[in-house]
Parts: C-alpha cells; structure tokens; sequence
C-alpha cells in the first residue's frame, strides 16, 4: 500500500472503473435532470465511458457542471489578480471559505479558463456523504482531510496530510487548494486560522522559513454577491447563541445543494501575490505561536482588502447602523430588492425579528467592518 493511499486522489488508471460507478448510480438522473445537460442518462452514460484520464474528466464533466451553475444561478464570474500567477509554477492556494463546493470550483475553473493546471483540493472526510461523492471528488483531485479521533490521532492526521500536500506541491509540481479555516465563515469575517499554516509547515521543521517558502502560498478571495446559504448561517448562528449548535443528519448535503442550486448574482475571485521569503524572513526570530500568527495577518491582510464589496454589503452595514453612510455605492432599487429578501423572516415567527435581523445583516456588514479595521492602522 501507498503511503498516501488512505486519503490521496484517483489515477489515471483508476478513472475508467470509477467512471463506470458514477453511470450506474442511482442519483445520476436526478442530478442530469437539475443540470439539464441536454443529454439523457444513457447519452451521459456513455460520454462517462469513453473518459479515461483525470484531465478528461475535469476539462469534460467537471468544466461543463460549473459553467451549467454559472449560467443558472449566478450573473457572471469576474476573475482578478491572474498576472500575479505563472501557469510554469505550483500554488498553495489559501482562500476564505464562503461555500462548501463553489469556493474551490470556481477558483479551479478561473484557472482553467486563463491556461493554468488544475489544482488538487482538500475536503473533510465528513463532506464523504455516498459513493457518487466519494467517486466523484477523487476523480476531481480532491484528496481526504481526516477529521476526529484522540490528540494523538488527530496529530497524524495533520501531519500525514501536510506530507501529502508537500508531496504534490513540491515533487508533483501541482498546486493544492485549502481553505482558510476548519468549516465555512458563516458571520461575514474572514480569519486565517494560525493552525493551518502550522499544519503546512509540518512536513518539513528543519527550517520553517524555507518550509513555507518553497509551497508559494497565495491569498485567494471569493466573494458572492449574495451570500451562499445566507438564511442557513443566519439560522446556525441565531441557535448558537443560546445553545451548542448540533448539526443534523443530513445538513452538510443539503447546505450543498442550497449552495449550488441558490442565485449567487456577481461571483468575484482576486489572487493575491505570493508571500515570499522575505516575509517569512522578517518573522524568523519570533516565537513559534507569533510566527504562526503573523503570517496569517498577512493572509488576512490580502484576503479582506481584496475581497469584492458590493451594494449588498453596503446596504447591510447601513441598514444595521440606522444610517445612510453608504448610499453612495447603491441605488434604491438595489437597496429595495435587499430588503425584499428579508421577508424570508416573516415565516420565523417563534425567533426574535431584531436578532435574527441582525445576523442576517451581520453577514453581508462585516466584511465592510473587517476592511476599515485593516485599513484603520495606515489612516491613523
């Protein structure tokens, strides 16, 4: 057995056998159905049959299912901070976490259409929900993050990925997608976790200076014009505050699916620049909590200035405030459309309107109080 065999992704030679898993599954014309491929279940069938490679089927399937989600649920895709990248170069890309799937397939798709590699994408061994998941992210170079366990086993877990992630980074040459945090941002506010770059950092102690450098990290920014799962988050973080908040059965695939199928309106992705050994560098004297700490300031510090705003958020921050501070970036029909989708709370009766209001709110204002808090220092 591999070393990496227990979380890593599908080969080349293993694509034509789960090819012939996902044509058979039970689920397969329900999903044609919803993404109106043109085709029916024997036609997408046999075009799942003649795929033989990874590449195939991501430049085939893959591509054709997020264009079908841009085209039914969102009003267009804006790509930014490509000319900071070389399609030569391999990436540990490091974004917030907004959506449970589209966050990593539209960065991977903006890539694709600007002639960059795919990349391999890490996912929580609890998004696993059946076959058709499984199959189908390890086709899409999505390898396994193992969550759970003791200390001891959740030490080798991190450490066993962080190998994988060094393995395809630096031997491979591939880039690797991996999200910010551990689960979604469901308040507004992006927040590198300092533990992720800690578990990057793992696979190689001899110098962690030389560690991160050699991965290339670079902030990435995904930003929805309307929030993924927005009610859904509203609802988590209201039970929340009066109680530890237990997921139920099935609420990670429906949160998936809300996603997906959910309008998006404008969908903006920014890259960010590199962080090069020089920042590390700078940072090489501190202890091995603030150097950790440090470097996800600066994550943060890409990841919230170049996240897109849009009249959304400034409506929200202005409706939560009582004031007009922000009209200047709306009109009133936006602004009258913002408070129509708030109408989703007059079928809550049994919450309180004022709090639940103003999560909702919160949602889409943070991200404005996250900016100028960045921005606070350098006015000052």
């Amino acid at each position: 057995m591999n070393y990496f065999d227990d979380i890593r992704s599908f080969r080349d030679e293993e694509i034509p056998a789960a090819m012939q898993r996902i044509a058979n599954d039970a689920a397969l014309p329900a999903i044609l159905d919803y993404l109106d491929f043109g085709m029916d279940v024997k036609q997408f069938q046999k075009v799942l049959c003649n795929i033989k490679t990874v590449k195939e089927f991501q430049t085939v399937i893959v591509k054709s299912v997020v264009e079908r989600i841009l085209q039914r649920t969102t009003d267009g895709l804006s790509v930014l901070g490509i000319e900071n990248l070389n399609p030569e170069t391999h990436y540990m890309f490091v974004s917030n976490h907004r959506d449970i799937v589209l966050d990593a397939m539209l960065m991977d798709y903006a890539l694709l259409m600007h002639g960059f590699p795919l990349f391999n994408i890490a996912f929580g061994n609890n998004l696993v929900f059946n076959d058709f998941a499984s199959v189908f992210a390890k086709s899409n170079k999505m390898f396994e993050m193992k969550r759970g366990g003791d200390k001891m086993e959740f030490y080798r877990n991190l450490a066993h990925t962080s190998d994988y992630i060094r393995h395809l980074l630096v031997e491979k040459n591939e880039s690797v997608w991996i999200a910010q945090r551990n689960g979604r941002t469901k308040d507004g506010r992006d927040a590198t976790d300092p533990a992720v770059i800690k578990m990057l950092g793992m696979s190689r102690r001899d110098d962690r200076v030389a560690s991160l450098a050699e991965l290339h990290i670079v902030p990435v920014s995904v930003s929805y014009e309307w929030e993924s799962c927005d009610i859904l988050k509203t609802k988590e973080l209201y039970i929340s505050r009066n109680q530890k908040y237990e997921k139920k059965p099935g609420e990670d695939l429906n949160s998936i699916l809300t996603g997906v199928m959910q309008p998006k309106g404008k969908v903006t992705i920014h890259f960010g620049k590199v962080l090069s050994e020089a920042v590390f560098e700078e940072l090489k004297d501190c202890p091995s909590g603030v150097f950790y700490k440090k470097v996800a300031e600066w994550m943060d510090a890409q990841i919230i200035g170049n996240y897109a705003l849009f009249a959304n958020n400034y409506i929200a921050h202005d409706l939560r405030s009582g004031s007009t501070n922000f009209a200047e970036h709306y009109t009133a029909e936006q602004k009258a459309d913002f408070e129509n989708h708030l109408h989703w709370m007059d079928n809550c009766p049994e919450l309180d309107r004022k709090v639940l209001e103003d999560i909702f709110l919160g949602i889409y204002a943070n991200p404005i109080d996250s900016l100028l808090k960045l921005l606070k220092p350098s006015q000052g």
